[in-house]
């Protein structure tokens, strides 16, 4: 199975996050080709640097700010013809707004909603009619625990990456058919940049262990994952708590 990957072609929407370069580093040692998308023209320009020092076969740059979805066709036309057509799509942006302020400032929130939610919706629709025509290939698309159930710290972020999990459902429903996995990846507590003013504990882990989980998923044709593993677990007795009681807890 590693040798049907050596030769893989990888589009990362978000390429320069924490996670999306942990995964990719895994693939560039493998010889992959890579088209990295991201709006920092620095950070990107470093990556490209780090994978291609990795093994990385060819490193395709695209500086785009994903958020705006109406610039999405001229995106994929990007894609199309400076990178072609490609095997694995990994969607892994995204940002984690302050709670009182989101709930305090609607604009603020729509925001959130806009960068978690609809603007991946954007590109989803996208990938799932490419992929679709082509009957094979990967979408593999970072959600996160917070989708499960909603909490007073973070339901408007968690509201996004709820529907994206549920629109995600549905995707693999249609597309299942055309032999085209649909992965969710759900992570926990993250030590990354994203999660810099959060308190850490027991239960943060670094990059580097999620993309190995995700590397593993994608290539035994998962359909969700949460990561690290025990999150399942957690979030299973977190659902179960009955809402009289869940709505008096602190969480």
């Amino acid at each position: 199975m590693e040798e049907s990957y050596k030769m893989s072609k990888i589009i990362i929407f978000g390429a320069t996050s924490a996670i999306a370069l942990a995964t990719a580093r895994l693939y560039a040692e493998q010889g992959a080709e890579l088209c990295l998308i991201a709006r920092n023209h620095e950070k990107l320009i470093d990556t490209e640097a780090d994978l291609l020092a990795r093994g990385a076969k060819k490193i395709h740059l695209i500086e785009f700010a994903l958020a705006k979805s109406e610039d999405h066709i001229e995106l994929f036309k990007n894609i199309n013809q400076g990178f072609g057509d490609f095997d694995i799509a990994l969607v892994a942006y995204g940002s984690l707004g302050k709670q009182k302020s989101l709930e305090m400032d609607f604009s603020q929130a729509q925001q959130e909603l806009d960068v978690n939610f609809i603007s991946v919706v954007s590109i989803l629709t996208s990938l799932a009619n490419y992929f679709s025509q082509r009957k094979q290939g990967t979408i593999a698309v970072i959600s996160s625990v917070a989708g499960d159930r909603g909490r007073q710290s973070n339901y408007i972020y968690g509201a996004a990456k709820g529907a994206l999990t549920l629109l995600l459902q549905g995707l693999r429903n249609r597309l299942y058919a055309d032999g085209v996995q649909v992965l969710t990846i759900k992570p926990g507590f993250i030590d990354t940049p994203m999660t810099a003013d959060v308190k850490k504990n027991f239960l943060f882990v670094k990059p580097e262990v999620i993309a190995l989980d995700i590397k593993k998923a994608i290539e035994t044709k998962k359909d969700v994952i949460y990561v690290p593993w025990f999150w399942r677990y957690i979030m299973m007795i977190i659902k179960i708590i009955p809402e009289t009681i869940f709505k008096r807890l602190k969480l």
